[in-house]
């Protein structure tokens, strides 16, 4: 497996894009420094139980490395259990506390984005919407706020929701300025099982960011690009002509597969 210095041959790509770090790996393991000796700009992922047990100085510590080295940031809100349009009080309580432990990061980080996650599925939810509604833009126009503070965009990823429609309803309801919708490739192909055409017939006034990686149809594998069934040629050219600028983040889950991702976007001039 390549590792390379901060002379890497995809240095001019590497500026361009941010590539997801979970938070709980850059105290614990290598993956720091990775992204320092490689120029790397991370989306620093916020999973996992790392804002209910690390102190604030933790989390300080490593905002400062990248800042020291003029290494921007995005962040990825938690969204593992977490219910922001949920039914029950008492688990939605719980998802407000996480989520705001998240949103008061942003002074920490000073991020370019923060991606956060609807919680919407399907199966659930279809049949409440109003009431899955209601709950959601009451969980988000606070943290919208504290955004809009920061001076901070809030990015709604797509996730296991199979049409649009959703997004486009709570975005037209909170009507904010530091809001925008996160494309993420892998999600639609594993999830939607769609292509990305009917996505942004909706959505692409409020496109902001993209999270990049792939997959074979069957299941969320996080692949490089080029791997798996994603037509990121005809995607990218499709914002070229729409003269669309979104955020750039790649989402690997190996090392292999980030040098992969950007070998094939040096191959194929994708941005």
């Amino acid at each position: 497996m390549a590792t390379f210095s901060s002379a890497h041959p995809y240095s001019q790509i590497t500026a361009k894009c941010f590539i997801n770090a979970p938070f709980e790996r850059l105290v614990n393991d290598s993956l720091l420094k990775l992204f320092i000796d490689n120029g790397l700009q991370p989306e620093i992922g916020l999973e996992g139980d790392c804002l209910w047990n690390l102190p604030h100085k933790e989390f300080q510590k490593i905002a400062e490395i990248f800042q020291k080295h003029d290494l921007q940031c995005t962040l990825h809100a938690p969204f593992f259990d977490l219910v922001p349009g949920g039914f029950d009080t008492h688990i939605v309580e719980i998802t407000r506390e996480k989520l705001g432990r998240a949103f008061a990061m942003l002074p920490v980080f000073q991020p370019v984005t923060i991606v956060c996650h609807l919680g919407f599925e399907e199966n659930k939810h279809r049949s409440k919407v109003d009431k899955w509604l209601t709950t959601a833009l009451k969980t988000w126009q606070p943290l919208l706020e504290i955004a809009d503070q920061a001076g901070v965009d809030v990015m709604f990823e797509n996730t296991y929701e199979i049409r649009p429609d959703i997004h486009k309803l709570l975005f037209e309801k909170l009507d904010a300025p530091h809001l925008g919708f996160c494309l993420d490739t892998g999600h639609l192909s594993a999830f939607a099982r769609t292509s990305w055409q009917p996505w942004m017939d909706d959505l692409a006034p409020w496109l902001g960011q993209l999270h990049l990686h792939d997959n074979d149809g069957s299941n969320d594998h996080h692949i490089a690009l080029g791997k798996g069934i994603f037509n990121f040629s005809d995607f990218f050219s499709f914002l070229s002509v729409q003269s669309l600028s979104p955020v750039l983040t790649l989402e690997p889950h190996t090392e292999e597969d980030l040098w992969e991702s950007l070998d094939y976007i040096q191959r194929t001039s994708l941005f």
